[in-house]
């Protein structure tokens, strides 16, 4: 029997660990993301595209003033990798979307990020799925954002 016991880390431990993680996870998708003339902030637009997506909407996702959006919209667009719609219920809201080539890119971007790809390797098939339902039940929470 063994009495090797165990570790049963701290919140702000763990807070460190995501905070690590999700920063080296971020330097990669930028270096993938600057491989195909995006900025990071251009790639994460593209990433959040999975459906139409109001302009107040991204500027909310990206925790920043609507105006700041527009510009970054606006360079998208002029490469081809979004489009503005008319909203259907409201033809005053603009959505963006996605194109081919900007979905084809963000596809790309992702397959080239070498170091997550790395790390996520040397898990074994009962650890990446362990890993994904733990953080599949913290995703909900989180991305509902701070309560006020």
């Amino acid at each position: 029997m063994s009495t090797t016991a165990i570790h049963r880390p701290a919140k702000l431990e763990l807070l460190e660990l995501l905070a690590a993680i999700g920063t080296a996870q971020w330097r990669d998708f930028a270096a993938a993301a600057a491989r195909y003339g995006l900025t990071s902030t251009q790639a994460k637009v593209l990433a959040q595209l999975q459906g139409p997506v109001p302009m107040r909407g991204l500027a909310s996702l990206l925790a920043c003033d609507a105006s700041n959006v527009t510009g970054i919209v606006d360079r998208l667009e002029a490469r081809g990798l979004v489009r503005r719609e008319p909203e259907p219920r409201d033809r005053r809201v603009k959505n963006v979307v996605a194109t081919d080539l900007g979905r084809e890119t963000m596809r790309r971007v992702r397959e080239e990020m070498q170091a997550t790809h790395g790390a996520l390797d040397t898990l074994d098939e009962v650890e990446s799925a362990t890993l994904y339902a733990l953080l599949e039940r913290l995703r909900p929470t989180l991305e509902r954002g701070p309560q006020a």
